[in-house]
């Protein structure tokens, strides 16, 4: 990663040799930042983005991430695989025009070739040739609760994962390395379990009508008023689904003349979100404060296009934890930056919330900041406290007006009641309120798995990314054909993860993602380090 007079380090930066037996990218530098020095422990200080501004006086504790460089070598390995498969893909489309060979996706019908295509043609081109080759990697059938360990369906293809057929018999005890079960409360007993029962009894499994109508419980009341006080806001309001949180929400909070400020690696509903809501969008890189200062600044300096008239709002929308980096915000430098230029911050916390500060309150309890200067806090139900949902939260004039205004709240069905139970009994155990430790215990686990995973895993020489705190940790792959072999010989292990490549991620950057949970043992943590050291011999992983 050679870095030009333009790119010289930043405070808390320092280019250094590889240390701890590892070997450097190609020119035999890593980049490193670290805020804040901190007690000798494991370091994974590689940067891909040397142009990161660094503030340590806003940060109260040690920031410290990994994003090592592809090797070039390895980016040229992994163009050269696909661009094999394209050439291939386009042989076997030859084949299937000419019937040679059978075509089983969906296509146009002959009768409508003069029509508008209803189907992308270089989408189902991928899908087709590419993806079809490791499909049984994904969807796979579920036949239990999705724990620490869980029992899948065994199913066969017979040709090439077009169609699977199920053989009846179940792999048990698959060690669970996929779900974003980050404080163990996907279970069937318990209290949460049984408080949910006793709710299905009163109210039944569904309400069958919107929020507005007649589908306003009790149980919905106190979960908005639990909510808001985990928050530390004054007001919140929940939402039957995550994804629509995002995408219904923002385009009731912004519109045309309004100007949104997004991280390129935000997830796909606020990416919907922004396109739907008309506004203006701007792109920063991931994380990258110089970049969302530029942004600031040219929008401020120069207004709307053409007219030059002022940007009626501008609106910044990152994440807490970024689900495929496994990197964290950082939120003191955005708050700073939105402070100073006068812009709104909408915080999506689906997978920092309950996983991240020491109460579980999210990014915001993790560097210790103060909740009224996010304005539209954000986050989802389907992670830490095993349900669904979402729920936006701020100042009650923001959700008075949501109430009235997003699509969300005035067309959806209400969240079901046992769903909301599951939430509220989950949150109380995190907060403490049902009178035992459970929920400090499950926090203090979940950041002891993570710390001792993460560095299993590095000094074993994986290269992996991400933030040391974060329990999303993505080991890296980048070649295609590793993508299907990875996630087949854990399965022979009995350990269930999840691979993802290109469109997902960048397309040399292939990786698989393990989410790290309270309810993992040191066992089952060992044994799937363990059991990714013989994957790596098998299939020839690339090493830091």
């Amino acid at each position: 990663m050679t870095e030009g007079s333009a790119n010289k380090p930043f405070t808390g930066d320092a280019c250094h040799r590889s240390s701890n037996g590892k070997n450097a990218t190609k020119n035999g530098f890593v980049k490193s930042h670290c805020l804040l020095e901190q007690p000798q422990k494991y370091r994974r200080t590689k940067e891909k983005n040397p142009n990161v501004t660094h503030n340590s006086n806003l940060y109260k504790r040690p920031f410290v991430e990994s994003f090592e460089e592809t090797p070039l070598l390895v980016a040229v390995l992994t163009y050269m695989g696909y661009g094999i498969l394209t050439i291939f893909g386009y042989l076997r489309d030859f084949l299937r025009h000419w019937n040679i060979e059978k075509c089983h996706v969906a296509r146009d019908r002959e009768q409508q070739k003069d029509f508008v295509p209803l189907y992308q043609d270089f989408e189902n081109f991928y899908t087709r040739n590419l993806y079809m080759r490791i499909r049984d990697n994904w969807n796979r059938p579920v036949c239990g609760v999705p724990g620490a360990k869980m029992d899948l369906a065994e199913r066969v293809s017979y040709d090439y994962n077009w169609t699977f057929k199920h053989t009846g018999k179940v792999v048990k005890d698959v060690i669970n390395m996929g779900s974003y079960n980050y404080l163990g409360f996907a279970e069937n007993v318990g209290a949460c379990a049984d408080a949910a029962v006793d709710v299905t009894k009163k109210y039944g499994s569904g309400v069958g009508s919107t929020r507005c109508e007649i589908g306003n419980l009790d149980i919905h009341e106190e979960l908005e008023q639990l909510i808001a006080r985990f928050l530390g806001v004054e007001s919140s309001m929940a939402f039957g689904m995550g994804f629509a949180t995002n995408s219904m929400n923002i385009p009731a909070l912004t519109g045309k003349g309004c100007l949104i400020l997004s991280d390129e690696l935000n997830h796909a509903s606020l990416v919907l979100g922004a396109r739907l809501s008309g506004s203006t969008i701007r792109v920063f890189k991931h994380n990258n404060m110089q970049s969302l200062e530029k942004l600031l600044r040219d929008a401020i300096v120069h207004g709307q296009p053409r007219t030059h008239r002022p940007w009626k709002k501008i609106l910044i929308v990152v994440e807490g934890i970024y689900s495929m980096e496994g990197s964290i915000v950082r939120l003191p430098e955005v708050i700073a930056l939105k402070k100073r230029y006068k812009a709104y911050l909408y915080l999506d916390e689906a997978h920092s919330i309950g996983a991240l500060g020491p109460h579980g309150g999210g990014v915001v309890d993790y560097f210790g900041l103060d909740p009224n200067d996010v304005d539209i806090m954000m986050g989802t139900f389907t992670k830490s406290f095993g349900a669904a949902g979402g729920y936006i939260g701020g100042k009650k004039e923001l959700i008075d007006y949501l109430r009235s205004h997003s699509h969300s709240a005035l067309y959806a069905t209400s969240m079901s009641p046992p769903v909301a139970q599951q939430i509220i009994t989950s949150m109380k155990i995190i907060m403490g309120e049902d009178g035992s430790t459970l929920g400090a215990d499950r926090l203090r686990q979940l950041s002891q798995n993570t710390t001792y995973f993460r560095k299993k895993l590095w000094d074993m020489g994986f290269i992996i990314y991400g933030n040391d705190d974060s329990p999303v940790v993505p080991l890296m792959l980048y070649m295609p054909a590793k993508i299907g072999a990875f996630g087949r010989e854990m399965l022979k292990r009995n350990i269930g993860t999840v691979v993802v490549g290109f469109p997902a991620t960048p397309i040399i950057e292939s990786r698989a993602r393990f989410c790290v949970s309270a309810a993992h043992t040191r066992e089952m943590l060992d044994i799937v380090s363990l059991c990714g050291t013989h994957t790596s011999q098998n299939t020839h992983f690339i090493h830091s």
